[in-house]
Formats: structure tokens, C-alpha cells, sequence
């Protein structure tokens, strides 16, 4: 895979550490001279007391955070062969062996008919599930339930887009969590019951064919009920096994490329502005800003690249781990709501998003919020700066080069406006009411009024 050094814009809590060349390491002689002195005054430690709390009247340069992801991801081209005895040593070891496996897959049963074969030359018997079109539903995904449940299914294997792995994500979970009669609105946010998991999920596997939801390695299943989106979430819904193998990715056309991969670069770019970073999440999403500006065009232009495929598999994968770990923003602060209301596929919606929803941020840290925060938006524009110098390859390019490569490449990938999905400027009151208290608005790096967010939506039309 190719390789790009970026520019990294420093943290927002950054503070400068003594460099490693001013520090010296003591001789042994120096060492033993140390520990025959003698022992020191009250007086003197009060000293070394009163040194240390000044020196500590600093903030921490780093905000406490936490990581989690799948326990196992395996990663390059040809793994997808290794899943059947990935799985057979998975099942074993959780004891469902002697059960079969629920395999979840979309409409078509190209890559599922080969691994059922797979399976069973393994000694793994199986029961498939095809979700229907489109985003993944809590029809869909009952569908799935009664039908693991039905055929006491020990686990499970998503082998597909975002659809099936979100739906193999909620199945896994209920079959440990539901009891003798599962209900999956137990568990649902806003339409349900939002029951915490009390037990581990069924050993769950995924295998993304597509680049860019990033759903392998999160902790939340994201379905659409009725005119809304809703989430089940928990950390015991992270995957045991991820496997991305790029080349299941070559048979996507254009238009899922396009969609699915300005999805995943979305998925970089949100978490690496967002106001909630961490240094983990920081040097991730960047790296997968890098290889979404470098490949996306090339998916598009020339399925058949490899070399693109893989950096938009890395692009998609490091998304999902950004998201995942830190916060979002107004794109995906739309896109639940809009999804909800229009149908459209979740990264058609990011896409005509994503460069006028950096248009509007940008607007508004060099306006009002740069007025009444000069210190943190100066840090967030530098964020925005880093960000247009990796895309565009330039050192030197600025917050606006770097608008108006995204505006660019949306252009180049053939993604509509989202009038063409049926939106109305007579939506926008409700969309702006709803999608305003959705947890991923809440991570934007500005409070956007509801003139600003109408704005947003009026230049995705």
C-alpha cells in the first residue's frame, strides 16, 4: 500500500515535553552515588513538595479516554479464505460447536453460498439469512432473530455491507440476552426499552464486503423504525473476529464505491475535528484521511485497482474505529434523521453532506464563535487546516484549499443532491428539530444555530 507522510496539527490540549535529547541517562557509578547520599531534611522534601505542586498547576496535556474495537481483526488480501477455520476455532472455543452458525448476507448469495460450502467442509452446519434492500430495518432484523432462534443457532456470521453486519450485531446479542421468547425492543433507544446487555453475545463474526460504514468495529447496530433511525448499543456487541479482505470489494459498482467511500472518509474527518479527540483517535483517522484522498478517485475510476482497494478498506476500517472512540458531528447529525425520512442509503446522505457541512463549521470559527472563543477556534481551525493539507498533498494549502477539494471530489464521484432523494426546503424546520439532539450533533466542533444548520441542508439540495 502506498505511503503519504501528513502534516499533523497539534492536539488541542497539547503541551510541550522536554525534548529527548536534553535528557541523559545516569552511569552506574552516578547511580550508585545516588543511593549513598544522605537522607534529606523535612525541610528539603517540603521543598520537593512545593516544586511538585507548582510544576502540577498545569492541566493534564491529555483528557482521560478510553478504546475498545473487536478482540481479533485480520486484515489483507486473500483472508476472507482463512474465515471457516477462523470460525471453526471461535466456536470451538466458546462450546457452540455442535450448533450451527446464522449466516446474515444481503440479497445475493455470492459470497454467502461459497462460505456456507466452506462451513461445512469444516464440520460447521449453517442457516442463511438474506436482508432484503437498502438500510438495515428492525423488521430485518427480527426476520433474522426468529430465525437463528428457531434453528437454535450458537452464532453468528455477517458477510456483506453495513446491512447484514449491523443486523448479525443485534441477532448475536439477543440470542444470549432475550430470553426464551426475544423480544429485540427490549433493547432498542427511543422506540424500545433500552435494556442493557446483562450477557455476552453469541460469538459474532464479520466480514465486510463493503468500504466504508466501518460497522465491523462498533459497539451499535443502527436500524431504521419506520420514519427514524434508532440505535442498540453496548460493548458486548463488539465483534469477536473481523475479517477485510479488500478483494471482496473489487465486484462493488461505481456508485456504491462512491457512496460508501466518501462514508468512510466522513468517518475520518468528523472524529479528527470533533471536540471530544484523543490522541489514539487523532493519528487513526488522519492516517485514514490519507488513504481516502489518495484512492477514492482511483476505486471510482478503475474498480479493479487493488492498491486503491486496500486504502479504501484501511480508510473504512480506521473510520470505524475513529467513530467508534471519539465523537461525530452535523453530518452524521443528519444523517439518522434524514435517512429516517428519505430512505437513501447512509453514505449517499454523508456525501452530499460532508463538503458543506465543513463550508458552514468553517464560516462560523472564523465568524461569531472565532469572536467569542479565539483560542479554540484558532485550535480547530488548525484541525481544518491539517486536514486540507493531507487531502490536497500541499503543505501550504489552506482551511479553504481544502473545502474545495472535498467540493471536488463529491463532484468527481457523481453524488446527487439530496433533492434528487427527495428532500424539500419545507423538511428542513422538522429535520434541523430533530436532528439537533442527536448525539453525533453534539460532538460538532461548533454549536450551529438552526440558521446555520438550514443553510447546510440548503446547499446539499
Amino acid at each position: 500500500v502506498r505511503t503519504m507522510q501528513a502534516p499533523v496539527a497539534p492536539s488541542p490540549t497539547h503541551l510541550h515535553r522536554v525534548a529527548p535529547s536534553k535528557l541523559r541517562h545516569r552511569s552506574a557509578a552516578e547511580r550508585s552515588a545516588a543511593g549513598r547520599r544522605t537522607p534529606r531534611t523535612t525541610a528539603a522534601v517540603s521543598q520537593d513538595a512545593a516544586a511538585t505542586a507548582a510544576a502540577m498547576m498545569n492541566s493534564p496535556a491529555v483528557a482521560p479516554f478510553e478504546f475498545m474495537t473487536a478482540s481479533r481483526v485480520v486484515f489483507g488480501c486473500g483472508t476472507s479464505k482463512r474465515v471457516p477455520s477462523l470460525v471453526k476455532d471461535l466456536v470451538q472455543l466458546n462450546q457452540c460447536a455442535d450448533k450451527p452458525a446464522l449466516v446474515v448476507t444481503g440479497k445475493s448469495d455470492r459470497f454467502s453460498a461459497p462460505l456456507v460450502e466452506a462451513l461445512k467442509a469444516e464440520g460447521i452446519e449453517s442457516v442463511v439469512y438474506h436482508c432484503p434492500g437498502g438500510e438495515p430495518t428492525t423488521a430485518t432484523a427480527e426476520a433474522a432473530i426468529a430465525l437463528a432462534s428457531s434453528n437454535d443457532c450458537g452464532s453468528v456470521i455477517a458477510i456483506g455491507g453495513g446491512t447484514p453486519v449491523d443486523t448479525g450485531k443485534c441477532v448475536a446479542a439477543v440470542l444470549t440476552n432475550g430470553g426464551e421468547t426475544p423480544d429485540l425492543y427490549d433493547f432498542l433507544e427511543v422506540v424500545g426499552r433500552a435494556r442493557p446487555l446483562t450477557t455476552r453475545c453469541a460469538p459474532f463474526v464479520a466480514v465486510p464486503t463493503t468500504a466504508g460504514p466501518g460497522a465491523e468495529v462498533t459497539k451499535n447496530s443502527v436500524l431504521e423504525a419506520g420514519d427514524r433511525k434508532v440505535s442498540m448499543r453496548h460493548q458486548f456487541m463488539l465483534p469477536e473476529l473481523v475479517v477485510i479482505d479488500p478483494e471482496l470489494t473489487l465486484s462493488m459498482p461505481r456508485d456504491v464505491t462512491a457512496h460508501t467511500g466518501l462514508d468512510a472518509l466522513t468517518q475520518c474527518v468528523e472524529p479528527y475535528v470533533c471536540n471530544a479527540t484523543n490522541p489514539l483517535v487523532d493519528a487513526i483517522s488522519l492516517a485514514g484521511i490519507t488513504a481516502g484522498a489518495r484512492s477514492l478517485r482511483a476505486a471510482c475510476e478503475n474498480p479493479l485497482d487493488i492498491v486503491a482497494r486496500e486504502d479504501m478498506c484501511l480508510c473504512s476500517y480506521y473510520g470505524g474505529l475513529s467513530l467508534a472512540n471519539a465523537k461525530l458531528g452535523a453530518v452524521h447529525g443528519f444523517s439518522g434523521t434524514l435517512g429516517g425520512l428519505l430512505h437513501a442509503p447512509h453514505g449517499a446522505i454523508c456525501a452530499a453532506l460532508l463538503p458543506h457541512c465543513c463550508t458552514v463549521n468553517v464560516a462560523a470559527l472564523k465568524g461569531w464563535f472565532g469572536e467569542k472563543e479565539p483560542d479554540l477556534a484558532e485550535r480547530y481551525l488548525a484541525r481544518y487546516e491539517t486536514v486540507a493539507r493531507t487531502v490536497t498533498g500541499d503543505p501550504n494549502a489552506t482551511v479553504e484549499d481544502g473545502v474545495a477539494w472535498i467540493v471536488n471530489l463529491v463532484k468527481d464521484c457523481g453524488v446527487p443532491g439530496l433533492g434528487e432523494f427527495g428532500l424539500k426546503e419545507g423538511d428542513f424546520d422538522e429535520v434541523v428539530a430533530k436532528s439537533k439532539e442527536s448525539s453525533s450533533m453534539k460532538g460538532n466542533p461548533v454549536p450551529l444555530s438552526d440558521e446555520e444548520l438550514k443553510t447546510m441542508l440548503r446547499m446539499a439540495l
